[in-house]
């Protein structure tokens, strides 16, 4: 398969990407942008926030990672 090439640059990226809203089951989380020490770059998101499971609460820790395909690659 062949590698995808990312369609901007870390200028392009640093200058106009915005924090993303992410809505988990109803509850509006950020996930800010980020350049990972990889080298790729895209959004993050970490906190912590609570679901019902059968009539109980649970606590839960969210963590996710949004990563531009081919950022990687990009020269620094």
């Amino acid at each position: 398969m062949a590698k995808t090439t990312c369609p901007i640059s870390r200028e392009e990226f640093r200058a106009h990407a915005k924090a993303i809203k992410i809505e988990i089951n109803g509850i509006p989380m950020m996930a800010e942008v980020k350049e990972f020490s990889t080298g790729s770059f895209g959004w993050y998101l970490s906190g912590k926030t609570a679901l019902e499971i059968g009539g109980k609460t649970v606590s839960v820790q969210v963590g996710a990672n949004l990563t531009v395909i081919g950022s990687k690659e990009l020269p620094k």
